[in-house]
């Protein structure tokens, strides 16, 4: 069953954020659950079985167009179309919101997520990110 995350499984998330690698000692991935969780524009999206998350996608509205952050299925239930179906429901939350377009970034060394996006219709784009951190 897909729903969506209250703060008090920011603990449980955040470890399959952890166990998946999404995270890097530079964000607080804590700190980024709750300001998804609490913010008007975004959810995360969990996947729960038998009372335990095995999956999450953090999506969210700018304004402009629609964002995916933070999609992670623990390994072990990795190969079952896990990925796909909380991709679809992200995709579906954007389009209710009449979002455009989705997009998400990837680590260019990530081949194994790369390929798994152009896998469900994503198309790698000739755009470079620019950031600049502000705390």
């Amino acid at each position: 069953m897909i729903r969506f995350a209250t703060q008090a499984d920011c603990g449980a998330v955040v470890a399959i954020w952890q166990v998946c690698g999404l995270t890097r000692p530079w964000n607080d991935a804590t700190a980024d659950f709750r300001r998804a969780v609490g913010g008007t524009a975004s959810e995360i999206l969990c996947f729960e079985q038998e009372g335990k998350l095995s999956g999450t996608v953090m999506v969210g509205d700018d304004g402009h167009r629609g964002w995916v952050y933070y999609l992670g299925i623990l390994p072990e239930s990795r190969r079952q179309g896990l990925g796909r179906m909380m991709m679809e429901a992200a995709e579906k939350w954007l389009r209710e919101r009449d979002a455009p377009k989705i997009q998400l970034m990837v680590r260019d060394d990530n081949r194994q997520a790369i390929e798994f996006y152009e896998a469900i219709g994503y198309e790698v784009q000739p755009v470079i990110t620019i950031g600049k951190r502000l705390d």
